[in-house]
């Protein structure tokens, strides 16, 4: 899996309050969620990310509460992918659950800047900056995970799983 898109560079200890402030949890649509991402930290962002954007950061991110409003928001806004030095545990596990694929690269997180560009090859754990080819290295993505994401998330995953009578 690939993805391509111009950073967004954000700082350590980026926890889900700054993802998706809590004035706005009562909303569960995708797409609301999307236009608040950020709204605290970076009010600029729901309005200028693109699709296929790359969010690099540094350590804990998504630390705090483990609401999966922060990495929907996230996905609804477009992001591919998130590269950081570390992920708080649950919020790893639920932008999986979601299928939002995430690397950790501390090399990168400390290189990249915001505005680069960025070629990344989930299963092989390669990140690539465009302008000058450097290659950052990541753990690739485990098979089972990868299916997940290329599913949309667990649950459709699961589904899918389940029509072909596969065991779950």
């Amino acid at each position: 899996m690939m993805f391509q898109g111009k950073i967004w560079k954000l700082g350590d200890d980026i926890d889900t309050d700054l993802i998706i402030p809590a004035r706005f949890l009562n909303v569960s649509e995708a797409s609301e969620l999307a236009r608040n991402c950020f709204a605290d930290l970076r009010p600029e962002f729901a309005s200028s990310v693109r699709p296929g954007d790359v969010i690099v950061a540094g350590g804990n991110f998504g630390c705090g509460s483990s609401r999966e409003h922060a990495p929907l928001a996230i996905k609804a806004s477009g992001v591919s992918l998130i590269i950081a030095r570390s992920f708080a545990r649950i919020f790893y596990r639920n932008a999986f659950n979601i299928g939002l694929p995430l690397l950790e690269s501390p090399e990168a997180s400390k290189e990249l800047a915001e505005g680069d560009e960025v070629r990344v090859n989930l299963a092989a754990g390669s990140i690539d900056r465009i302008i000058d080819s450097q290659r950052f290295a990541s753990s690739p993505v485990p098979d089972f995970m990868a299916e997940i994401i290329k599913a949309g998330g667990l649950v459709p995953y699961t589904i899918e799983r389940i029509r072909k009578g596969e065991a779950v």
